[in-house]
């Protein structure tokens, strides 16, 4: 199993946390962890989940990826 903590920034609200934990379940494959302001925490199994996916869920949400 993979897990990656993301930095993110924009977020402010819990809207925000909200917002961004709606586009990452969209990935197929992809658990959802946890969601913070300025953070999520995710996991996968053996998919095909790279950072460009990350940074893509990230970014429809209104936010950036940081690292």
């Amino acid at each position: 199993m993979n897990t990656r903590t993301m930095k993110i920034k924009g977020m402010s609200c819990g809207h925000c946390v909200m917002a961004l934990k709606k586009e990452l379940e969209k990935i197929g494959g992809l658990t959802v962890l946890s969601v913070e302001i300025g953070s999520a925490e995710v996991s996968w199994n053996g998919q095909e989940i790279d950072e460009t996916m990350l940074g893509a869920a990230v970014n429809e949400a209104g936010f950036k990826l940081l690292g």
